[in-house]
């Protein structure tokens, strides 16, 4: 590991360190320091870990402007059998951040240059300034004065946290004038949002048999009212075969709460439009508002770099530890799933998860015809097979997702019959990968196959 312009090495805690967390908050994709490395990347290592972290954290809170609180993390890590900090610091979406004592100036604003953090010049901080986020919840009176918390304070409580009489500034509830602002609203124990979880029969919206609402309550206990729902919902179904039982869930439950949480985190609360939930008999789709109009940079968004949309909700849902690292929610779902399962719009972002148990079943259908020679299909109903056969018969260029919406089942189960298919010489892909089409084979033609 090697100092880049997302990374930076700091043997010790320094009066430096306002410097380097500006630079990143500045910087598009934010970025991490490690205290107890030498620049040479040796280890050197961090004694009191504890009493270290709460100099840091006071530090960033009350010398760096505007808060960046919500936007930066901190964790103990080992390394070469040694303690070390980790700092992980976002994007800020109100540039220029600059050090407090300094102010607005080349001497208290820097950005990541490569290596290193640069002071900005004049014209480049008068031009951030200008463009700077000002419809921030944290700045958005509440409609409703008359708040109270007491859900918010049981979870904190809960976590072995106190919310002192001050709880209100402390957590960034208030406008500069004093009064509740959007994020308080959305917190506290009585308001008008609420976030639905609709299913329906079927693939379409055509039959709905449930449609719940969680929400008029804090974001906390909705949040966490939809996780319960769709874990009831995320059922377990088996694969028995000759050497195992393969048990699988809907949906991986790692990818699902990471998903929820940050539809919820993430969502652009400024258009008054809360998440969706919808359940379908093939998937799960979660739609949140914001899309393109708040990710600038889709290849940073599947990369993890981090860029809170609300930092103020996502400060609280870290004390509450609803969530970990930040940017790390994003690494975690596309362990379980692809890039394509995210359908990024101008102003939505949609994530589709497809159900496993289509997979068992089309495995388990799979293994049934090529163990059976399965001999004749009913005269009135022809398999998935065949009708996939018939299809590329007459359009050989079809594509897995046309025959997927032609037979109404999804693309895995498509890949895993041509694949099936492919086997046992019935077809043959023709061309490339991208460009080809596939060729349904006569038994003359087999060794031509490619």
């Amino acid at each position: 590991m090697i100092e880049t312009n997302r990374i930076e090495f700091k043997e010790k805690l320094t009066d430096t360190l306002e410097k380097e967390v500006v630079a990143f908050l500045n910087y598009s994709e934010g970025g991490v320091i490690y205290l107890g490395i030498d620049n040479e990347g040796y280890t050197i290592g961090i004694d009191d870990c504890d009493e270290i972290q709460l100099k840091i954290k006071d530090k960033l809170k009350h010398n760096i402007e505007p808060s960046c609180l919500g936007l930066f993390n901190i964790v103990v890590e080992k390394r070469d059998n040694k303690n070390i900090i980790k700092i992980i610091v976002a994007s800020g979406s109100e540039t220029p951040y600059y050090v407090k004592k300094y102010g607005m100036s080349p001497k208290g604003c820097f950005i990541r240059l490569g290596s290193a953090s640069e002071p900005m010049s004049i014209n480049m901080i008068e031009t951030l300034f200008s463009k700077r986020t000002r419809n921030s919840l944290g700045k958005i009176k509440s409609n409703r004065q008359d708040l109270t918390f007491a859900q918010l304070k049981i979870y904190y409580e809960a976590r072995g946290l106190k919310l002192n009489e001050q709880f209100a500034s402390n957590l960034e509830l208030l406008t500069f004038d004093g009064s509740f602002n959007y994020v308080a609203y959305l917190m506290a124990d009585s308001n008008g949002t609420s976030i639905k979880v609709a299913k329906y029969r079927g693939l379409n919206k055509v039959h709905l048999i449930e449609n719940n609402e969680y929400g008029y309550c804090s974001l906390i206990k909705a949040t966490k009212s939809v996780l319960d729902k769709l874990e009831l919902e995320n059922k377990t179904a088996a694969l028995i075969t000759s050497k195992e039982r393969i048990e699988q869930r809907l949906w991986n439950p790692i990818a699902l709460r990471e998903a929820v949480i940050n539809a919820i985190v993430h969502n652009d609360w400024t258009s008054e439009v809360p998440p969706v939930f919808e359940i379908y008999d093939d998937r799960l789709e979660i739609t949140s508002a914001g899309g393109c109009s708040i990710i600038k940079n889709q290849e940073h968004f599947f990369q993890g770099y981090s860029n809170p949309v609300n930092r103020q909700i996502m400060r609280i849902y870290k004390d509450l530890k609803m969530v970990e690292h930040l940017g790390s929610g994003m690494n975690r779902i596309l362990t379980y799933y692809k890039k394509e399962n995210f359908l990024l719009e101008d102003i939505f972002l949609r994530v589709i998860f497809y159900s496993n148990h289509n997979k068992i079943k089309t495995t388990q259908e799979t293994t049934q015809e090529t163990t059976q020679e399965t001999t004749q299909e009913t005269v009135n109903k022809k398999s998935t097979k065949d009708k996939i056969l018939e299809y590329l018969k007459e359009t050989p260029t079809l594509t897995r997702n046309d025959l997927a919406k032609l037979l109404k089942v999804t693309p895995d189960t498509i890949k895993q019959h041509l694949a099936a298919l492919k086997k046992m010489k019935k077809i043959g892909r023709m061309g490339s990968t991208k460009s080809g089409y596939w060729k349904v084979l006569n038994i003359n033609e087999e060794k031509h196959e490619k």
